[in-house]
C-alpha cells in the first residue's frame, strides 16, 4: 500500500509575477519531492480575495502557511518532511 501524495495549495492570481515564480519553482521540485499542487486563483472568490489580497503567493499545506511571496526550499522540504537541503 502506498501512501497517496501530499497536495499542496497555491493562492495566486494572473499576471502576478511572484506567483509564475514559485509555480515555476513548485513545479521544477515536484517530481524530486513527490507532491501535487492546485492553484486557486484569490480572484475566483472575494472571501480569497480579501483574505490573501496583499500576501500572494499564498502556499499551504494541511492548512499551514508554508510560505509566501518567495520560494522556500527549505520550507518546503521542512513541510514535506524531507530534512535533505540541496546547497546551491
Amino acid at each position: 500500500m502506498t501512501a497517496s501524495k501530499k497536495t499542496i495549495l497555491v493562492y495566486h492570481r494572473e499576471g502576478c509575477h511572484l506567483c509564475e515564480q514559485v509555480t515555476a519553482s513548485l513545479y521544477q521540485h515536484q517530481q524530486e519531492l513527490d507532491y501535487d499542487f492546485e492553484l486557486i486563483d484569490i480572484d475566483n472568490d472575494p472571501e480569497l480575495c480579501e483574505k490573501y489580497n496583499a500576501d500572494i503567493p499564498v502556499v499551504i499545506l494541511n492548512d499551514e502557511v508554508i510560505f509566501y511571496h518567495f520560494f522556500d526550499e527549505i520550507a518546503l522540504r521542512e513541510a514535506l518532511g524531507d530534512t535533505s537541503v540541496k546547497n546551491n
